[in-house]
């Protein structure tokens, strides 16, 4: 374990930046290797600095950036730099400009540091760092009307150097848990189910829907069996519970601010931290 503080990069809708704490208090004590499934904005990760770990999303796009930052930091903070420096005096046209490009890249499935440069950028630039895309996969959050710098360049080397170390891969969370085996460290982190049963709504195109919740459970069973140390985080919802209720899990409600929500009265809520240890 380094001693070097990293925090994360991107800002992420549900990232576990305030549950440090808990999270940490809770973990198992030792543990062999570390898999996050669901990687996010990385907040757990940066804190624990695992030396032996796997990590995984579903967004490609998300992914991309971790690998370019990874493989080639200095030109990912040439790109990024470079779309700073060339904002216009009208920053809207320009955000709405570049969020467009990036759009059309992702259409074609140009993974590249141009791309990584771009996501970043966007996130900085974009309300409440929220990645949200529709029903075509285009990302459309509207402008924040910030002109901050997207990145700060020791951080980017800092995360670069640590992950060399990383096994990165994207795709789906059963596929990235498929090595884990007794004594590993699996922190879940999924997309929220919804406060209100009736809406499901999703972050990348693809979804995380109600079966996904169901498929996920199925594998934390499936984890718990094998032996792995697993702790899953998610809203405190009746959905939430029955699907780890009655199978010896330890449930854990604890208060969290929601950071997303325009409503500032509704921004304040409750997590469960399910954990089988």
């Amino acid at each position: 374990m380094s001693n070097s503080k990293i925090v994360p990069f991107v800002k992420w809708a549900g990232g576990k930046g305030q549950l440090l704490p808990q999270i940490r208090e809770r973990m198992p004590k030792n543990y062999n290797r570390y898999f996050e499934p669901f990687i996010g904005g990385g907040a757990v990760l940066f804190e624990l600095l695992p030396q032996n770990a796997l990590i995984n999303d579903i967004n490609k796009a998300l992914i991309n950036v971790y690998r370019k930052i990874c493989e080639e930091p200095e030109a990912f903070l040439e790109a990024v730099n470079k779309l700073d420096r060339e904002m216009w005096e009208d920053g809207k046209a320009y955000y709405y400009s570049k969020r467009e490009y990036y759009n059309d890249k992702l259409m074609r499935g140009e993974y590249d540091i141009e791309l990584a440069a771009l996501f970043v950028f966007i996130n900085k630039h974009c309300f409440n760092g929220l990645y949200r895309v529709n029903t075509k996969g285009l990302f459309n959050v509207p402008y924040n009307q910030s002109r901050r710098l997207s990145v700060d360049e020791k951080l980017i080397r800092k995360v670069s150097h640590f992950l060399r170390g990383i096994t990165i891969i994207d795709g789906d969370f059963e596929e990235a848990c498929l090595q884990a085996t007794k004594g590993d460290f699996i922190f879940l982190d999924s997309p929220y189910a919804p406060l209100n049963p009736t809406s499901f709504d999703s972050y990348t195109k693809e979804g995380f829907d109600i079966e996904s919740h169901r498929r996920l459970a199925r594998l934390y069973d499936n984890l718990t069996d094998r032996g792995c140390y697993c702790m899953l985080t998610n809203h405190n919802t009746e959905f939430i519970n029955e699907l780890y209720q009655g199978k010896g899990y330890k449930i854990d409600i604890v208060n969290v601010k929601r950071l997303i929500n325009s409503d500032a009265s509704k921004r304040v809520g409750e997590e469960v931290m399910i954990y089988n240890y």
